[in-house]
């Protein structure tokens, strides 16, 4: 797949998640087979660059792949501008989010608000666009609730003012992530614009993904919530894509290494205290299959060293791989 001068590896990628897709998670997604990975949204509020969480969010150091930014925001202006910041900073796709549901963003009239309101689109496209040299890209929703599905007017405003990719996710804003995708919507938006168009929503699996390829006629898909704790969707994704087989699940020990990886980049990152605490989430993804009554979990969560999380978690899968494991887990001494 092509967006604007970059070709892609594939037609898989992993979606922008604030929270979640930060550099470790983006390059362990992007190393297990993602074609292309977005970064977490970035508010165009100048104000708030400075943070450092902000700092975090633009940090592309040793960043592997082709480095897309995701920018929020209402203001055409200051979308401009936080567009051209990311560039300077190290960006090669500016990804405009007019998707995000989260009332925090909405209230600001950012994210899937937006798409009530079609001349601001245009206007923030249009800055954007013409504001950086660097292809531009768009996510959105397929309308703001199931009575003002608007996402092929959006499509097509998108495609005017130079948008070079459209990713939709198959709900409204007003459907937040309850219910199951639809991608009836998506597959007009295909049959109505020439860009690449790219199907977004509950890909969970490598079926799934087949099956919504199929239906939309998509040219890519894009994977959220689906590759929390679980990157290696990517590769089972593209392999059952290309010889209709289905890859067996990782083995255990593949699973340590990684999540063990991930964890440890995550202390690197964000500093021990910090990257502790955040580690929390992205193992409790990754062991939701492995701790189903949360027993270890609570243990961990618990842990404040990062040293001692990597030491019970790697204490933890060996218990697991000899079937020693019992119910009252407590942390080695």
């Amino acid at each position: 797949m092509q967006i604007g001068q970059y070709t892609l590896d594939n037609n898989l990628m992993l979606a922008p998640m604030a929270g979640v897709t930060d550099r470790p998670f983006r390059q362990m997604c992007k190393r297990l087979g993602a074609g292309l990975v977005v970064s977490e949204m970035l508010s165009s509020n100048p104000r708030v660059w400075n943070t450092d969480k902000s700092k975090q969010r633009m940090n592309h150091a040793g960043e592997l792949g082709i480095r897309s930014v995701q920018i929020a925001g209402s203001d055409p202006e200051l979308m401009a501008q936080a567009a051209q910041l990311n560039v300077s900073n190290g960006a090669q796709i500016i990804d405009i989010n007019m998707g995000c549901p989260a009332k925090k963003v909405n209230k600001k009239m950012a994210g899937s608000a937006l798409l009530q309101y079609p001349k601001l689109v245009e206007e923030i496209i249009f800055a954007v666009v013409n504001a950086v040299d660097v292809p531009v890209t768009l996510k959105i929703r397929t309308g703001w609730d199931q009575d003002n599905r608007n996402g092929v007017d959006i499509a097509q405003i998108a495609q005017d003012n130079g948008i070079q990719s459209l990713a939709v996710h198959g709900r409204t804003k007003a459907c937040m992530y309850k219910g199951e995708a639809e991608f009836d919507t998506i597959a007009r938006i295909k049959q109505s614009v020439s860009i690449p168009v790219v199907a977004n929503g509950d890909i969970t699996c490598a079926a799934k993904a087949k099956q919504v390829l199929e239906y939309t006629k998509a040219d890519a898909l894009m994977i959220g919530r689906g590759a929390q704790g679980n990157p290696w969707i990517f590769r089972e994704i593209l392999h059952f894509l290309q010889t209709g087989e289905t890859l067996p699940a990782p083995e255990l020990g593949e699973v340590c290494s990684v999540m063990l990886e991930h964890v440890s980049n995550v202390h690197q990152f964000y500093g021990e205290f910090m990257g502790a605490r955040i580690a929390r989430k992205h193992v409790g993804w990754y062991l939701a299959d492995h701790d189903k009554d949360r027993v270890f979990r609570r243990v961990f969560n618990a842990i404040e060293d990062a040293q001692q999380q990597l030491d019970e978690l790697e204490r933890y899968f060996e218990q697991l791989a000899s079937g020693e494991l019992t119910q009252s887990i407590t942390p080695a001494a």
